[in-house]
């Protein structure tokens, strides 16, 4: 990664900005405005030359993040071998202070005086046309699960701090040694999946890296140190890629016992420092113990720790997870619900190099596109705003997941087009009729509720179905050949936000018995976050129905995603049985009970008023 990282620093079209912080992003595809904070280095990156004069001087000292704290660095230091731009930086926590300045030993040294104790802050904007969300991952801390003695035992360490120690580059210098004692370890124990596949942590995905990373290790041990006894614990052994089966064949032809089970307990002897693991071989049945010099927990990956941070600049969603969800797992794998964003490596999914590299390709080739297109093709399905009929209440901009709809106090709102998606969540919203939703109109969605049950509503079961998902949901189980009830009829919506109070008023009030409004899951909304605003409209609908004397169960809220052909069968058959619950008295007492009542009419603006009185 060192020379291509010294390329992107030296290429004319790229601008690092490193030690930075993305502060605000605002606007939307093609013309984002992002504001940028660089934060303060303390030493001048066009003077310094990397000498390292200050650092041999500097006396105080702090744990190496980069060597996972198993060394030590100075307050002034360089953050890892070959970092771009390879020039120091000043740690200001760990320095004795700048006001007033109490050692300055650092600045005395440097010849090119490049150190700078009144450096600050920077805030910086940058016009940006597509954005990639490259941030990365963060590492499983194992000090929750005690029961493997990370935090007793020094001899258990993690797949992270192995990598350092046998590293020539590491804190020993290559020298494998273990931490208690600076002795060789002749026998290693590997326990698999520590934060991943573990839902009572929260954490039940699959890491992905985690097997293979031991594997390697394991061939690396066989080759360097021939005499270590290798074992590894595992559930399953994932070697699904390409050459993984042969380098997992390899490790066991290199002597590497696997041995399938979890251990369940591990004690240290008090003198010679040795673990003794204890686990049931699920494979044998037997209950086996084995002396160990070092074990070593093969750590899962979490997402990282500013994801929340992102995706509120950018309106992200997260999977159940944690991890960004895409615009669509199949057709869209690289890009964002948010238009002119992409996702690059772990952020989106845990994958291995090779599939981040291959991600990141496909983003840039996406932004690339987006670029050069100059002009961008929207659907026609955004919606638009009467200024006429806007009463300025800003209620839509703050329904919209996307930001599309501008609005301040005492102004219309306008709509940025190229913004928008056409979740229909602002049109559903206005209760001044204000909003139109192009081909999703509410006269449209209205004249096909009233279509629907024109004759024997009694009989039918109405349903509300997103674009996205319910609707595939549909479509799956139809495909699968999956048997469900016929009495269902549906009206497909672009997202359930769509769907607004009047229109399941009218479908209760042209006779139906039940009404179902289904979208995507909670979580994995197609358009961020917008089924937000559904359940907040159901559970008012919900109120209401009680109040007017209609049982709330009539209406039925539902998450289907499209591959759930099944559970869409299923739920079509439980509404069918609701329905068949309810009696002809019910439905004529809903009828009478929500008849509408006189439309709200915004107020005219005092120009309007006096036109009108002219």
């Amino acid at each position: 990664m060192g020379p291509k990282a010294i390329d992107a620093g030296r290429h004319p079209n790229i601008e690092l900005l490193t030690y930075s912080e993305v502060e605000e992003v605002s606007g939307y595809i093609g013309n984002f405005t992002v504001t940028i904070r660089k934060k303060a280095r303390y030493v001048d990156l066009d003077l310094c030359n990397s000498c390292g004069d200050c650092a041999d001087v500097c006396p105080q000292t702090a744990p190496d993040e980069y060597q996972m704290g198993l060394s030590t660095r100075k307050a002034i230091y360089i953050p890892f071998p070959q970092a771009v731009p390879c020039n120091y930086i000043l740690d200001m926590d760990t320095c004795l202070g700048n006001n007033p300045i109490a050692c300055g030993k650092c600045a005395d040294v440097c010849e090119k005086e490049a150190i700078d104790f009144d450096d600050a802050d920077e805030l910086v904007t940058r016009e940006v046309g597509a954005i990639i969300v490259a941030i990365g991952l963060d590492v499983y801390d194992p000090t929750e699960m005690d029961e493997y003695g990370y935090t007793r035992f020094d001899n258990v360490i993690t797949s992270m701090e192995f990598e350092r120690l046998i590293c020539a580059g590491g804190p020993t210098m290559g020298h494998f040694v273990r931490p208690s004692d600076q002795e060789r370890p002749k026998r290693i124990g590997f326990i698999q999946c520590v934060g991943s596949r573990n839902p009572s942590i929260g954490r039940p995905y699959c890491s992905n890296i985690c097997c293979m990373n031991t594997v390697k290790d394991t061939l690396l041990l066989a080759d360097h140190y021939p005499d270590t006894e290798n074992f590894v614990f595992y559930q399953d052994i994932r070697a699904f890629g390409k050459s993984f089966e042969d380098m997992f064949q390899r490790s066991k032809e290199a002597g590497t016992r696997y041995i399938r089970g979890l251990p369940g307990d591990i004690e240290e002897d008090p003198e010679t420092r040795t673990l003794t693991v204890t686990v049931e071989n699920t494979t044998s049945g037997k209950l086996e113990r084995h002396e160990l010099d070092m074990v070593v927990l093969s750590v899962g990956v979490i997402p990282a720790a500013d994801r929340d941070k992102i995706a509120g600049l950018l309106t992200l969603s997260k999977t159940s997870d944690g991890f960004y969800m895409e615009s669509h797992p199949k057709l869209k794998p690289v890009d964002a619900p948010t238009r002119g964003v992409y996702f690059a490596g772990f952020c989106e999914s845990p994958k291995d190099i090779k599939d981040s590299v291959c991600q990141a390709g496909a983003a840039s080739s996406r932004a690339g596109a987006l670029l050069n297109a100059g002009e961008i093709k929207i659907e026609a399905i955004t919606s638009v705003i009467d200024p006429e009929a806007c009463s300025m209440c800003g209620i839509c901009a703050s329904v919209g997941p996307y930001g599309a709809i501008n609005w301040h106090k005492k102004e219309v709102a306008t709509v940025v087009e190229a913004a928008c998606a056409g979740c229909g969540a602002c049109g559903a919203a206005c209760t001044f009729g204000a909003i139109t939703m192009r081909h999703f109109t509410d006269d449209q969605l209205i004249g096909q509720v009233r279509a629907v049950l024109a004759e024997k509503p009694e009989d039918k079961v109405f349903v509300f179905a997103c674009n996205w998902c319910s609707y595939a949901g549909g479509d799956m189980a139809g495909i699968s050949r999956i048997k469900y009830p016929s009495t269902n009829r549906v009206v497909r919506t672009m997202c359930s936000a769509r769907v607004s109070d009047e229109m399941v008023l009218e479908a209760f009030r042209c006779g139906a018995p039940v009404v179902l409004v289904s979208g995507c899951h909670y979580a994995d909304c197609h358009y961020i976050d917008a089924n937000r605003q559904t359940v907040k409209r159901m559970q008012k609908l919900w109120n209401k129905l009680e109040k007017a004397g209609v049982r709330p169960e009539r209406l039925q809220l539902e998450w289907i995603s499209a591959a759930e052909g099944q559970k869409f069968a299923k739920v079509m058959g439980q509404m069918e049985e609701k329905r068949q619950l309810v009696t002809a008295d019910e439905i004529a007492h809903a009828r009478e009970a929500l008849k509408p009542k006189k439309k709200r009419v915004a107020k005219k603006k005092p120009a309007q008023a006096k036109e009108a009185r002219a």
